[in-house]
């Protein structure tokens, strides 16, 4: 429940964007507390639809592979029509978090922010389309189909309830919202890439279409505000064409869609600093709208400022030891993997080689050591899980390092 007194509301320029303390009073504010962590599921938005259904019209749209409810939350009524989708993979929920902060601004009909918004916008929110695989906390779907491959032959129930009501809706813009590894750079630089924005394709020449230029120049606007709070930390996704993709589907029909993909803070294996900064991206995007009568895509050039994604980072990265007479680096992924209604984080080698041109989330000096599991029955090669180690007779734990 959020108790709260009216926040103030300023502006600092000529577009209408709202300082960061603003932003980040907001955020402390209107966050939803009963969600947190990385697995989000069904049981644990029910609840909050419940009480939502008090203010907001909630609609069923249908039901998943599995039986699971698909529900729809509809907000305001003003004349521009937003559509945002979330758990399109099931395993992806720090966007699924941040849209119910985003509901909780909105519910305050005090704020003048919400007042705007509800008027010149009517949103349409499917908070969770795959909840058979949030459930499972996999990308696929019950039947082990990747929904976001599925826009053309629409195999499965949660593809067709999905371009069902694009064509219903008809969406003015459209968010596709998702979260991505911690592989990502932005760029090839040392920075990882928190945040990742993505106007998708409509055709194989990737041709720079109106309804493209729109979504390039909300994402501009959004890299705008977040480089006050993540400078060089945000990416641009590779826009490789599949028409099997519905951002690639829906660019191809002339509407202006924005990919999220939500990444790794520094230590944030929660994905919460990571919410924070879609929340203040989704923010700015529909305030970026609702203040403009039409959305020209002149602007759309600043979007090529932001840097491709690279794939530079390992989570950690034991570096300048020796193995079996060799001189190597060793690079360690954590594995997400359900265990007991929560997610464990599984150290395993992915990669034994000369890393001097990735980075590491973490890093270990190994100084010429040799190195060894500490369980002697484990060997140290590609494939197998680290969970401790020595460097000659010094001890190492690869335990994941939360914030």
């Amino acid at each position: 429940m959020i108790t709260h007194e009216t926040i103030v509301i300023s502006f600092i320029n000529y577009r209408g964007s709202y300082t960061m303390n603003i932003l980040s009073n907001w955020f402390t504010t209107y966050k939803e507390s009963s969600l947190s962590g990385r697995y989000i599921h069904l049981e644990h938005i029910s609840p909050l639809l419940t009480k939502l259904s008090e203010k907001w019209i909630i609609e069923r749209l249908g039901y998943s592979e599995n039986n699971a409810p698909i529900d729809l939350i509809t907000l305001g009524n003003g004349p521009k029509k937003l559509l945002f989708w979330s758990q399109m993979h099931g395993n992806e929920s720090t966007t699924t978090k941040a849209i119910f902060d985003l509901i909780n601004v909105l519910s305050d009909r005090s704020n003048e922010f919400s007042q705007e918004i509800l008027t010149t916008c009517t949103l349409y929110i499917v908070p969770m389309l795959s909840p058979d695989g949030a459930k499972a906390y996999t990308r696929l779907n019950h039947n082990q189909v990747d929904l976001n491959r599925d826009a053309q032959n629409k195999t499965q129930r949660e593809s067709i309830i999905l371009s069902d009501l694009i064509q219903r809706v008809q969406p003015d813009v459209a968010f596709n919202l998702h979260g991505q590894r911690t592989i990502f750079s932005a760029g090839t630089s040392s920075h990882s890439a928190t945040v990742s924005f993505l106007s998708p394709a409509g055709d194989v020449e990737r041709a720079i279409v109106p309804c493209r230029k729109i979504a390039m120049e909300i994402i501009a606007e959004m890299n705008t505000v977040l480089q006050e709070y993540i400078p060089n930390c945000v990416g641009r996704y590779d826009d490789g064409f599949n028409i099997n993709c519905v951002g690639d589907t829906l660019t191809s029909l002339g509407i202006p869609t924005i990919l999220f993909e939500a990444g790794h803070y520094p230590t944030d294996y929660d994905r919460e600093k990571t919410r924070e900064f879609i929340f203040y991206s989704l923010i700015t995007a529909i305030k970026y709208i609702a203040n403009r009568d039409t959305i020209s895509g002149e602007g759309y050039k600043r979007y090529f400022e932001i840097p491709e994604n690279g794939k530079c980072f390992y989570d950690i990265i034991v570096r300048d030891i020796m193995l079996n007479g060799r001189n190597v680096d060793i690079a360690i992924q954590y594995v997400e993997e359900l265990s007991e209604k929560s997610i464990k984080f599984i150290p395993k080698i992915v990669k034994i080689a000369n890393l001097e041109k990735f980075y590491g989330h973490r890093e270990i000096i190994g100084n010429k050591r040799e190195i060894r599991c500490e369980n002697v029955t484990v060997e140290v090669i590609e494939g197998a899980k680290l969970l401790n180690f020595c460097l000659n007779d010094e001890l190492f734990s690869t335990k994941l390092r939360k914030s």
